[in-house]
């Protein structure tokens, strides 16, 4: 077959997608050796996505190949998944109430702190297991190159079936069915990684008032930052890491991000950065309002081991009180639904009782941590060889695409190439074009902003508190040199834990 012909059929997404499940389904037998468990690529991780979700896609201006974005609230124990429509914007599709995580509110530190992470996360094809012990997983990529940068440790932590968890999010296997069918889609469709956004509850004024105590509160200040791109264009953030801190929808104009040296200068498109500073300046303000008058702190967590939606509990006929003991003796909080539209009417079969942790093996000396320079490093995980016919496969594509971001990243492909891949859809709409977008809606007036000088507004009226004063505009980091444009739009489930 002459290179030009095949290039016109693989530009077609069926056959684009074929392509990828048969060299998915191929890699995968070659490197079983390295999975978990017994079987060959099981059918469950190649089921079809069910008539009813097809029927939600198109009722949402959906196609099943769009990219996928996913949001995770571990107080709320909930997990969203966002889809592109149409439009080019990403729009909420569903939301899955989870049905057990492990640890307090707050990031993971290092391992054996049975903390689930929360932060920003990469998944691509090679993190997704069709062969876990868990039914079936997807491997959230901690540590990431922040996670790194902070000497933060730990391994294998995922996103799995089976109600069980030690340090993971778990959901019933019909649901991580259905989210791992979402993102094999994704994949065939071109999305080279989908976002993970992992946060310790939805960032709300009226929860950044009752965590204002919370020693992670810096922490949760600046992954908001992150959340509020997102909820103000509708489309993935950027995400860089340098001076060990996350820097969001930012392109360097001046050297390169590097985890833990110090920022470049950098610029972020006028608009996102004055609709992301409005946002947290709103935000702020209401959040000093509550405080001000009482609200009141968050309950004490002490002695409670992370959580569970109060529909699992229902299921299980745990009751409906404040606080459960599952199978282990551990405490865990219920987490009532946020949500009334009827999106939990298929939550799947969930077992008797929630699967006990597995007993840990030992877990090897932690290495020591690692400054890296890339934003979205490799994940963490089993070593896996390269294979000669995923390899060939992810040449193929590169050799046959006029632009090698058409080309998905394959399991047992070779692991300098999956790890120099770009991780950005095809389909994403342009930077320029959301800026764009944001620039036609009325925006208040604003000061100009300077190189290396924070804008200040004006605090909350008769406010005293942290949350007080609003931010700098999202274009400047601590520490860093922001050149923002005054006049112009353009610009990571086992043992281990």
């Amino acid at each position: 077959m002459a290179a030009g012909e095949f290039l016109r059929l693989y530009r077609r997404p069926l056959i684009r997608t074929v392509l990828a499940t048969a060299a998915l389904a191929a890699t995968l037998g070659l490197a079983g050796c390295n999975t978990d468990g017994t079987q060959m690529m099981p059918g469950r991780a190649m089921a079809p996505l069910s008539d009813k979700m097809v029927a939600e896609l198109d009722s949402k201006n959906m196609d099943k190949g769009s990219p996928i974005l996913v949001r995770l609230f571990k107080s709320e124990a909930e997990l969203e998944v966002w889809k592109q429509d149409r439009s080019g914007q990403f729009a909420l599709l569903k939301t899955y109430p989870i049905c057990r995580w492990s640890g307090q509110l707050g990031p993971k530190v290092r391992e054996g702190d049975r903390q689930a992470p929360e932060g920003f996360y990469n998944i691509t094809p090679a993190q997704m297991n069709p062969n876990s012990q868990f039914f079936l997983s997807f491997d959230t990529g901690f540590p990431n190159a922040y996670d790194r940068a902070n000497g933060r440790t730990g391994s294998f932590l995922m996103v799995h079936g089976a109600c069980s968890s030690r340090g993971c999010y778990s959901m019933t296997d019909e649901q991580i069915a259905e989210i791992y069918a979402l993102g094999r889609e994704a994949f065939g469709g071109g999305q080279r990684s989908f976002q993970f956004q992992a946060y310790p509850f939805r960032m709300t004024p009226e929860n950044m008032a009752k965590h204002r105590n919370s020693k992670h509160m810096a922490f949760w200040k600046m992954i908001k930052e992150g959340y509020d791109h997102f909820e103000v264009t509708r489309q993935q953030p950027q995400v860089s890491v340098c001076e060990r801190r996350y820097v969001f929808d930012a392109t360097a104009t001046n050297g390169t991000f590097n985890p833990a040296a110090k920022c470049p200068t950098y610029e972020i498109p006028a608009a996102i950065a004055q609709a992301v500073q409005e946002k947290q300046r709103q935000d702020n303000y209401q959040t000093a309002q509550l405080i001000s008058h009482g609200a009141p702190l968050a309950p004490n967590r002490a002695g409670i081991d992370g959580g569970m939606n109060t529909v699992f509990a229902e299921k299980l006929g745990l009751g409906n009180s404040d606080t459960v003991q599952d199978q282990s003796g551990r405490s865990i909080m219920l987490s009532s639904t946020s949500n009334d539209s009827g999106i939990f009417s298929r939550v799947g079969v969930v077992p008797p009782a929630p699967l006990p942790p597995e007993t840990p093996a030992a877990a090897p000396a932690p290495k020591p941590a690692v400054a890296v320079a890339a934003a979205h490093p490799a994940p963490a995980k089993k070593a896996e060889h390269p294979t000669r016919f995923a390899t060939t496969l992810n040449k193929m594509y590169r050799t046959a695409s006029a632009d090698a971001k058409d080309a998905p990243a394959l399991r047992g492909s070779s692991a300098d190439e999956n790890r120099h891949a770009e991780i950005k859809s095809p389909k994403t709409a342009p930077r320029d074009d959301i800026a764009a977008k944001l620039a036609e809606k009325p925006m208040p007036a604003a000061q100009t902003a300077q190189t290396n000088k924070p804008r200040v507004l004006d605090e909350a009226p008769s406010t005293r508190s942290a949350f007080a004063a609003p931010p700098p505009p999202s274009s400047t980091m601590s520490g860093a040199q922001a050149v923002l444009p005054a006049t112009s739009f353009n610009s990571r489930w086992s043992a281990f834990r």
